[in-house]
């Protein structure tokens, strides 16, 4: 008898679910895909949305959810969130680090660019450590947030500042950031239903600009540099301490698709690298993930020379992440439904790619409506589309393991977002006089539309390379371009038959927690 076949018979034995309908009574956790859903003659589950196929699930009453997957989900977001307030720890005050540290506000941009190629250099073992599960990979990082964290803050006691020391501690904080930045296809793969897959990993992957946005808005706030690194590192600490009680795996799989073996980790390499539609979302993402990260991380440099004090760039952060999560949140449970992972790519990255572009005149206006706006237009769109490509780029590498293309992309947008860091920095014109820019505000006009230490020229490099990349998402779906591809993962959950593999989708057969 096959492994999951242990496992639904052993679950049928216990009360808690059968092949022909409902269990009644056993654990109490729900059956299907948690929601309630009554069942047709066929057995299988009907949805309350007027989305889907008929008005049912794909996945047959053999298969299951279970409530603890909130427990993994919950800790994932948490420590995206603590993961992300790190990245953006110095940022949203560089002005008043760069005078703690004695150094140049270059070096503390590279706080934030250390962090995001410390992704790049872990990513191998990010993806070795999330093929073996989920849990694993949230352990290690929670271990390289403990240690970062307060050798950062030793860093800023120490001396007055020894910045050597917490640049250390944030190339630590960086290691950790891959093993929880992407897991959540893997988890939501793991745990999740055809029907809540996009929602699951929108809400652990999204968490991570939310860190962000706590960042931008609490941390000008805090006081002292010191102080600061302090209280982040007592909340991250805090936060690590559920990632040891998390289970492992289900004892059932989810789903059709659950069940269906993956191809082992060199072989899934080989076949994602000859997926044409991979390319396309690769470079999209990578591109797209990585000005965010640099917009992000260089956001009050932008605005300051123009009069913006740093709790006005914070509160311009803030907007542009907490719009986003707000938007992801209407739009992933539509996209859940329907599935129409394309149509959805091609309506939100023209909005990312025309916000660069006006965001090139925002400062010059010295309002606060027009940057305030256009980030949460940039926001909303990149916060919608990103668990739409992750769901997206899972269809089009299955089967292989989910992780694999999740951390190559983030890997990708992570090391451009560095770059970014680099060459936007470059082009700033010159360095402003902070005294001046305090005094006069944004009603002096100080500099008129270029004042000293303006990035001018870095907002037209981010939006001529946002639009120049415009086009390959577009071409997404057409044949001619070899960029057209039926389904994968979802076409087996329609079938409602797995691939009579354990619930890790290897053969492993594991039988729970």
């Amino acid at each position: 008898m096959r492994q999951e076949e242990v496992a639904v018979t052993r679950s049928n034995e216990n009360g808690e679910g059968s092949a022909g309908g409902p269990a009644r009574g056993g654990s109490g956790e729900e059956l299907g895909n948690g929601h309630g859903h009554g069942h047709d003659e066929s057995g299988r589950r009907r949805r309350r949305s007027w989305f889907g196929r008929n008005g049912q699930s794909y996945s047959h009453t053999h298969f299951r959810v279970y409530k603890r997957r909130w427990f993994g989900l919950a800790q994932l977001v948490l420590l995206n969130i603590v993961v992300s307030w790190d990245w953006l720890t110095f940022a949203p005050v560089s002005a008043t680090a760069a005078q703690y540290f004695r150094v140049s506000e270059t070096a503390i941009n590279w706080l934030s660019t250390a962090f995001l190629f410390s992704f790049v250099v872990i990513s191998p073992v990010t993806v070795w450590t999330l093929n073996r599960g989920p849990k694993e990979s949230i352990i290690w990082s929670s271990i390289f947030l403990l240690l970062g964290n307060w050798i950062r803050y030793a860093g800023t006691r120490a001396d007055n500042g020894i910045f050597g020391l917490v640049m250390f501690g944030q190339i630590l904080t960086g290691l950790a950031q891959p093993f929880v930045l992407a897991a959540p296809t893997r988890y939501s793969d793991l745990w999740f239903t055809e029907s809540g897959r996009v929602s699951a990993t929108a809400v652990a992957t999204l968490a991570n600009p939310l860190g962000g946005a706590l960042a931008q808005l609490i941390n000008p706030f805090l006081g002292s540099v010191p102080n600061t690194v302090l209280y982040v590192s007592i909340i991250a600490s805090v936060a690590t301490i559920p990632s040891f009680f998390i289970p492992a795996r289900p004892p059932t799989p989810p789903c059709a698709s659950a069940t269906t073996p993956k191809s082992e980790l060199l072989p899934s390499i080989r076949q994602i690298f000859r997926s044409p539609p991979f390319y396309v979302l690769f470079l999209t993402f990578s591109v797209y993930v990585g000005f965010f990260n640099a917009f992000s991380s260089l956001l009050n440099q932008i605005l300051y020379p123009y009069g913006y004090t740093e709790d006005e760039a914070g509160i311009c952060g803030a907007i542009l992440i907490l719009v986003g999560l707000v938007s992801a949140a209407l739009t992933s449970p539509i996209f859940d439904r329907t599935h129409a992972y394309q149509l959805g790519i091609k309506l939100f990255t023209p909005l990312i790619a025309l916000s660069y572009l006006a965001l090139i005149w925002a400062p010059q206006t010295r309002s606060l409506a027009a940057p305030y706006v256009l980030s949460a237009v940039l926001g909303a769109a990149s916060f919608s589309l990103l668990p739409l490509a992750l769901e997206f780029l899972v269809e089009v590498t299955f089967p292989s393991s989910p992780e694999i293309g999740s951390t190559v992309c983030w890997a990708g947008g992570q090391a451009l977002g560095g770059v970014f860091v680099i060459v936007m920095n470059a082009l700033k014109e010159g360095s402003a006089d902070l005294e001046e820019v305090r005094r006069e505000g944004r009603g002096g006009g100080s500099g008129g539309d270029r004042p000293q230490g303006n990035m001018f020229r870095a907002l037209v490099f981010e939006a001529v390379v946002a639009l120049a990349v415009l086009p390959l998402p577009l071409c997404l779906g057409v044949k001619r371009l070899g960029l057209r591809h039926e389904k994968g993962r979802l076409r087996v959950d329609e079938r409602g038959e797995g691939g009579g593999v354990g619930v890790d989708g290897e053969g492993r057969g594991e039988q729970g927690d």
